[in-house]
């Protein structure tokens, strides 16, 4: 996942201060992944808990972790590029190709594959039958109002 976000920094030319908050995102976002957590805690709060214990300061970073998984109407870019890379990561097996071929979108095309991701997720749960995380609800609502 740092490799894609490292790729897609370098095609859109951010600065170096904000390549390194993508990648702290990135390396923390999974640091807990395999720890046994207390019921109803996920990964990435665990995570976001314990780096901001360690000293991390940077909320945007903190939020992107801490959600990564259901997204967030607050998040500013290093959240949404760690959400685009968790969903678009290579090696994710449903629909390889079409992840790729989004992938390859994102630096030209951010916002767009951004809402064709949040809408994928969101399908994907209601055919499941299973609940839409209402900070998933406010972030399409977000992205649909025009403000990513």
């Amino acid at each position: 996942m740092a490799a894609l976000l490292e790729e897609w920094a370098d095609q859109m030319g951010v600065s170096d201060a904000e390549r390194d908050r993508w990648l702290r995102a990135a390396w923390l976002h999974d640091a807990l992944r395999e720890t046994r957590l207390a019921a109803n805690t996920t990964h990435g709060a665990a995570a976001a808990d314990r780096a901001a214990n360690d000293g991390e300061t940077d909320r945007g970073v903190l939020d992107a972790v801490r959600y990564h998984s259901c997204g967030y109407a607050r998040w500013d870019d290093v959240g949404k590029m760690l959400y685009l890379a968790d969903a678009l990561e290579p090696g994710r097996k449903p629909h390889r190709k079409e992840r790729a071929r989004l992938a390859e979108r994102v630096p030209h095309d951010r916002d767009r594959v951004l809402r064709k991701i949040v809408a994928y997720e969101i399908r994907q749960r209601t055919r499941g039958g299973r609940p839409i995380d209402p900070l998933t609800t406010e972030f399409w609502n977000s992205l649909r109002r025009g403000s990513t």
